[in-house]
């Protein structure tokens, strides 16, 4: 690195900062150099790869479309005209999984914030609550997401209890609140263990109580530590929201699967398949944007 020293032009050496030299930054000939070297590194790793991308989608093409059975496969599965047909069907079905995603996913930060909570109470008066809490947990978690929806669509109705709904949506929706709450608990809760004893003892030093700091210092940690996996969940969720179908609801799914029903013809469910991925990427690129992000300021020693 070489510094140049250069007097402002056109003042005179007496004046303000007495001659004082301004040190302005030249790269060295070796900096630039390995500058150049980098660039040039990028680009050739960048071409490599574009390179092997497009010869590994060749060679799959190739595979594919060389298959004995292409062609029985292409009018079953890629039709345009059943993918025209589907299409805004299963967009209209989708604002269904959008409106469950939005409202169980509230209600599933709730609920496992609540469950968490419980589970980390202290003292043996709270026994039977971290037990009902690590039972839920257990259970839910345990107990397979299919099986969790045909309990509650299909079993509650068939109870005819007065004043407790048998829409396939609200049931459904109940069903993915109570499997994902269990899994977003276990998320908290882990959260709320990582943060170090000395933070509530410092709060407790402060004049807080018990609740107070678990509210105004250790949730805050816990729950800014667990934004990642947490938004995991929710992309899980947005998933899954299309189970809710096996009880009738006219999902993006139920859509697809209407006009498979009718037609024989597998098309409408590559549309769906392909809807929900278009909605799941931001989503994940996101996640991945807020997981490096922190991994970033944790490395520089920043707050998380």
């Amino acid at each position: 690195m070489t510094l140049v020293k250069e007097e402002s032009a056109g003042e005179p050496a007496g004046d303000s900062g007495e001659g004082e030299a301004r040190e302005a930054y030249v790269p060295s000939p070796r900096r630039i150099e390995r500058e150049r070297y980098k660039r040039s590194r990028a680009r050739r790793a960048t071409a490599i790869a574009a390179l092997s991308t497009l010869v590994t989608g060749v060679v799959l093409y190739l595979v594919v479309i060389n298959a004995p059975g292409w062609p029985r496969t292409k009018e079953t599965f890629f039709s345009a005209q059943y993918a025209r047909e589907a299409f805004p069907k299963v967009l209209e079905g989708l604002w269904l999984n959008v409106r469950l995603l939005l409202v169980c996913g509230a209600a599933v930060l709730v609920l496992g914030m609540l469950i968490a909570v419980a589970r980390t109470l202290r003292g043996p008066v709270f026994f039977p609550l971290r037990a009902l809490a690590a039972a839920y947990t257990d259970f839910f978690r345990g107990l397979p997401l299919i099986i969790n929806l045909m309990i509650v669509v299909l079993g509650v109705p068939a109870l005819r209890l007065q004043g407790i709904t048998v829409d396939p949506v609200l049931l459904g929706g109940t069903a993915l609140t109570l499997t994902y709450s269990a899994y977003v608990a276990e998320v908290f809760r882990a959260g709320i263990e990582s943060v170090h004893p000395s933070q509530r003892a410092a709060a407790r030093s402060l004049g807080l109580n018990n609740r107070q700091a678990l509210r105004y210092v250790v949730l805050p940690q816990a729950v800014r530590r667990q934004v990642p996996p947490l938004l995991n969940d929710l992309v899980s969720l947005q998933k899954d929201t299309g189970l809710v179908s096996i009880g009738g609801a006219v999902d993006a799914v139920r859509a697809a699967d209407i006009i498979v029903g009718r037609s024989l013809n597998y098309t409408p469910y590559i549309v769906a398949g392909l809807v929900f991925v278009a909605l799941t990427i931001p989503m994940t690129r996101f996640t991945d944007w807020v997981t490096a992000r922190m991994d970033r300021r944790q490395a520089q020693g920043g707050s998380i």
